[in-house]
């Protein structure tokens, strides 16, 4: 049978295939036009993705998959002191409060938090009180040493020229210094037999910062701190100082403050003499958190738990 010829044009209000929206439709109805952002069938909707079931709905969140935990690792050593009595050793604060830190999680060995206050362990394992590293190894030394001009940076100078040697060669532990100060600079040292921190204090990586004092021919023009910030050419390359202000000046001289992390040799010197201001006398102040405050020269002190605790943040160990 051969199927009916249409008899005419389709019904008022019912639009032919393919043609645009019915008379009163709101706008953008039937083209997508004006459709709320996301409306609609979602894109490839009645083929399932790849590795799933195809009957999760859009709004229904996928649960997150349950990863295998670690293992906890035990930092217990049966033959080690209680944690409580080497935090209150290296100066932490008295007993109490040591298990008061214990008991409130702030104390980590090994990367572990620990609140039990049974817990042994040895002086050499790594210890954190609220992330700062705290050194119970008792045979570590830390000390700041105030070099006095006409001294070499050497423990032993095979010249027989004067020496750091000279000064605390009577101790029984091997000194490393952190850097170094030629001669005619007087200031800071850090010495210690702590070569993984000695080590990291010195690489340009870490960039620790290390304060002079320079006196050098004044007056000392505007822009000057500027053109250092901004980097001068070496003949060994580029340099740029953190951080220049000038301190204190008179007639025909200043007093500056130079900070930089640059480690070269005669660097803060080679610097101020290439712009027109050659130092007259330097001293460094400061090494990364450490400052040489009233030391004299030719005199050391023993550093802090505080301290040491805020060289090894310094050093991100």
């Amino acid at each position: 049978m051969t199927p009916a010829k249409s008899s005419g044009p389709a019904p008022k209000g019912k639009p032919r295939k393919g043609s645009g929206p019915a008379k009163g439709a709101p706008k953008g109805a039937g083209t997508g036009k004006g459709a709320p952002k996301g409306a609609g069938a979602p894109k490839g909707r009645g083929k399932p993705q790849r590795g799933s079931s195809g009957n999760t709905k859009p709004s229904q969140p996928t649960a997150a998959p349950q990863w295998p935990r670690r293992p906890a690792v035990d930092v217990h050593d049966p033959d080690g002191v209680r944690l409580q009595k080497l935090l209150a050793a290296a100066g932490v604060g008295s007993r109490r409060v040591c298990e008061d830190l214990i008991s409130q999680g702030r104390v980590s060995v090994d990367g572990q938090v620990v609140t039990e206050l049974g817990v042994r362990i040895r002086a050499t394992q790594t210890v954190h009180v609220d992330g700062v590293r705290v050194q119970l190894d008792e045979s570590r030394v830390y000390l700041a040493f105030n070099k006095p001009v006409g001294v070499v940076t050497s423990m032993s100078d095979e010249l027989g020229r004067v020496d750091i040697g000279d000064f605390v060669g009577n101790r029984k532990e091997r000194l490393f210094h952190v850097g170094r100060l030629d001669a005619d600079t007087e200031g800071l040292l850090i010495l210690t037999n702590d070569g993984e921190l000695a080590h990291r204090l010195q690489h340009p990586r870490y960039g620790v910062l290390k304060t002079y004092l320079a006196q050098i021919p004044g007056p000392v023009p505007r822009d000057l701190g500027r053109r250092l910030r901004e980097g001068i050419e070496l003949d060994d390359g580029p340099v740029q100082v953190d951080s220049f202000r000038v301190v204190d000046s008179a007639p025909g001289k200043a007093l500056v403050e130079v900070v930089l992390h640059e480690g070269r040799k005669h660097i803060v010197r080679r610097m101020l003499a290439e712009v027109g201001h050659p130092v007259l006398t330097l001293v460094r102040t400061q090494v990364g958190p450490i400052h040489l405050a009233d030391t004299k020269p030719g005199k050391w002190r023993n550093l802090s738990s505080t301290e040491v605790g805020a060289l090894y943040a310094a050093a991100e160990m």
